[in-house]
């Protein structure tokens, strides 16, 4: 398959897709920080590195061609933790370009596949990105998977329900199983140094 990653950070796309077996023929990465490209280069050598999303248009890529389009746009104005600025921070309109892009690869491929990511947000933030992707995401906390409580949306067309009385379209990923992952189980014993906090 073909994928393009925006946002690619250090390819945790890449990594999943790699771990599911799934053949990669060509893996495009949209990133701008340099040490988020420096780990994806050092894991994936054969990542062609496309720079900043923002310059899309400027992008020479076989557009029909891409079978996965992957994102996760930025999620401190999303967060609850923060401002709660939502759609009305300057780093949320990073979402719109992700939109721009989904439907421009739609023009070229109908049939290509989207994973969006994002924050648990307020009500509002997110009825306006499930109106603009015409579908609701599924809830998945890390906590079943990780050590961490990470509740997490994700919107997709790979596997869809529809659901009630005007038929509405849900992401139908279904939950991983719960693994029993607590913070013992990933602390190591020995611990090198020059991680420690001295002084205090």
């Amino acid at each position: 398959m073909k994928v393009l990653s925006l946002f690619d950070g250090m390819s945790c796309g890449q990594i999943a897709l790699r771990d599911l077996g799934m053949p990669i023929e060509c893996y495009y990465a949209s990133e701008i920080d340099k040490h988020a490209i420096a780990q994806t280069q050092l894991n994936f050598p054969d990542t062609i590195q496309l720079g900043d999303v923002e310059k899309w248009r400027e992008w020479t890529i076989e557009w029909s061609e891409i079978d996965l389009l992957l994102a996760g746009s930025p999620c401190q104005g999303f967060s609850l933790a923060g401002k709660m600025l939502g759609h009305n921070d300057p780093r949320s309109r990073l979402y719109w370009v992700f939109l721009d892009i989904l439907h421009h690869v739609q023009m070229v491929n109908p049939n290509v596949k989207f994973l969006l990511e994002n924050v648990r947000m307020r009500p509002a933030d997110e009825a306006r990105i499930n109106e603009s992707l015409g579908i609701r995401p599924v809830v998945i906390n890390s906590s079943l998977v990780s050590a961490q409580n990470r509740v997490r949306l994700y919107w997709s067309n790979g596997r869809v329900k529809t659901e009630g009385l005007w038929a509405e379209v849900i992401t139908d990923i279904p939950q991983p199983s719960d693994r029993g992952i607590q913070i013992r189980h990933i602390l190591e014993e020995e611990v090198n140094e020059k991680y420690y906090l001295l002084g205090i």
